[in-house]
């Protein structure tokens, strides 16, 4: 993938954080996940003041690209106050759906061309779990 491509995502991720439900952390989250056939799914975190049902921006964009059909993925971009990669949860998500999934985290200022990636998701969780890997998934 190209800077300019990359750079192109992440503005669209920084977008889709303009639209995050932070009211308690006012930490902003937008993420943008790349389909194998280059469709582009947006998500930004939603929090709750009861916090557990909060939402990462990236379970977000992933579940709208799976509630249209889609659960093969090139890529993530993720932007941030602080950089952050993606957290454990969202990590074992996306990994159930694509492994090798290429993870691109950057910065939320728009004026930022730094961004760390490609990563593959494989490296930030190396020992994920998954019932196709366990006796309980495989089928006889």
């Amino acid at each position: 993938m190209s800077p300019a491509d990359v750079e192109h995502f992440m503005n669209l991720a920084r977008e889709a954080a303009e639209r995050a439900y932070c009211p308690y952390s006012g930490f902003r989250v937008g993420c943008v996940l790349l389909g194998k056939g280059g469709e582009v799914f947006r998500g930004c975190n939603i929090e709750s003041c009861a916090y557990s049902p909060t939402i990462c921006a990236e379970r977000t964009a992933a579940a709208s690209a799976i509630a249209q059909g889609v659960s093969n993925w090139e890529a993530v971009f993720v932007v941030s106050p602080t950089s952050v990669s993606p957290c454990g949860v969202c990590r074992q998500f996306l990994h159930e759906f694509s492994p090798e999934l290429h993870v691109y985290i950057g910065a939320l200022d728009a004026g930022s061309k730094d961004f760390l990636g490609p990563i593959r998701l494989t490296e930030l969780l190396p020992l994920a779990s998954g019932l196709q890997q366990s006796s309980l998934g495989r089928r006889k």
